[in-house]
Parts: C-alpha cells; structure tokens; sequence
C-alpha cells in the first residue's frame, strides 16, 4: 500500500456518492463518477496521464479509467470489486481533482459544449435471458462482470470501450415493439434539460411513473429509449 493509500469501505448510498463527489467537478451516474478536464494538446493530455498515474499510485490502479480524446480528457473513477463507490473512491475523486488544480486544470461535468458527462447501456427485452445471453456475449465479445457471472447477469466490454449489456424480463411476447433499448445514464442534475430537448426534437414521454430512477421516452416511431438518474434507487 502506498503513502496515499487509504482502508477500504463498504459501498455508499447512491444519494452518498453523489454528494460526495459534486463538489469536486464531478458527477455520479450509474455507479461510476466521471468528469471532464480539457486539455490543451494531447502532449499535455499523455503529460498529465502520466502525473495522475504516479501520484495515484496503487489507489488508481483498476479504479481510475482515463479517456483521451481530443481538446479533453475523460476520468472515470469506477469499483468494479464493489460494484459501486466507496468512501475511499470519493478519496480517489478528491485526490485527482487536487492535483489538476496543482496543474492549473479543473475537473468539470459539462467541459465540452456538447454534453455533460453520461453513461450509455443496452437493454435487451427477453423472455428467456438465459438462452440468448451467450449469443450475446460471444458476438460482442463480452465478459463477466466481476462477481456477477450468473445466467441473467449483465456483460460487459472486456476493455471499457464499449458499453455494457443487460437483460430486461419479458412477461409475454412483444413482436409488435422493439426488445432492443438504450438507457442513457445522466447526472440528477442533468435529466429534465435531456428530456426536454428530446421531446423538442420529435420524442414523446411514454411514462414518467418510475421517475426520476427513470423516464421512457420513444422516438417517432416507437422506439424507446430510458433517461436515468441515480434518484429514487435507494432503500
């Protein structure tokens, strides 16, 4: 354990998470927090990896993920082994951010004019989860998630490129609708600027019955997509 390193803690509330890292330019959503931090050149962006890698240490080793793309870098700090955010990942949060401000550097949620942070899964609609999750994860070529390998277990990319894949219990058959949706996971603080502007753009809300764990939207013709937020997931 490095000099840093801090003693593991039992997962935090969904509601825990989030404030625990907001403050910081970060933002919570579906288990991971993530952030932005533009970045000059991708010189300054390979320089800075290189700094959050060294005075991470151990702490950021299969917690921290970092995104490279241009004018920006994308942060992810994730616990896989958890399976959801941890006293010592909001550390981990607060650490990062620390040293981007050394480095004259912001950590900040809405960085590029585009969008905030998200993060993106696939739903698929089955009546037999069990039958097709093998097609599925051999055709992708998908892999477990740690500690959760069982018949109707999401599954997920091996590398982090692409996002994960779940299973959605049908009660009857569907042919006449789609079994295939997206669910978009947005900060809190984020879903009703998302859901108004799809609905401006041509979308309907399908319902809002389960809000704000999440809303099912549909484009013109039916297909669906689900805006989610961490609210209302808890207890």
């Amino acid at each position: 354990m490095d000099e840093h390193s801090e003693p593991a803690a039992g997962p935090l509330t969904r509601a825990e998470a989030s404030e625990a890292v907001a403050g910081h330019g970060w933002r919570y959503a579906l288990g991971v927090a993530r952030t932005y931090a533009p970045v000059r050149s991708l010189s300054e962006a390979a320089d800075i990896v290189a700094h959050l890698a060294d005075e991470c240490g151990a702490d950021g080793d299969e917690r921290l993920l970092i995104d490279i793309r241009p004018g920006v870098l994308v942060l992810t700090v994730q616990n896989l082994v958890a399976g959801s955010l941890t006293a010592s990942d909001a550390a981990l949060v607060r650490r990062i951010s620390a040293n981007l401000t050394e480095r004259g550097l912001r950590a900040d949620p809405r960085a590029p004019a585009a969008r905030s942070v998200q993060v993106l899964e696939i739903a698929i609609d089955a009546l037999d989860i069990a039958s097709i999750r093998p097609f599925w994860k051999a055709a992708l070529g998908y892999g477990d998630e740690p500690g959760h390998a069982g018949p109707q277990d999401a599954i997920i990319d091996p590398v982090g490129q692409g996002p994960a894949v779940w299973f959605q219990q049908m009660a009857e058959p569907r042919p006449q609708r789609n079994r295939i949706h997206l669910d978009i996971s947005v900060p809190h603080d984020e879903a009703q600027a998302r859901i108004e502007a799809a609905l401006k753009a041509g979308g309907t809300l399908v319902s809002d019955s389960r809000a704000p764990a999440f809303w099912v939207l549909a484009d013109a013709e039916g297909n669906e997509a689900c805006m989610t937020t961490w609210q209302g997931r808890d207890g």
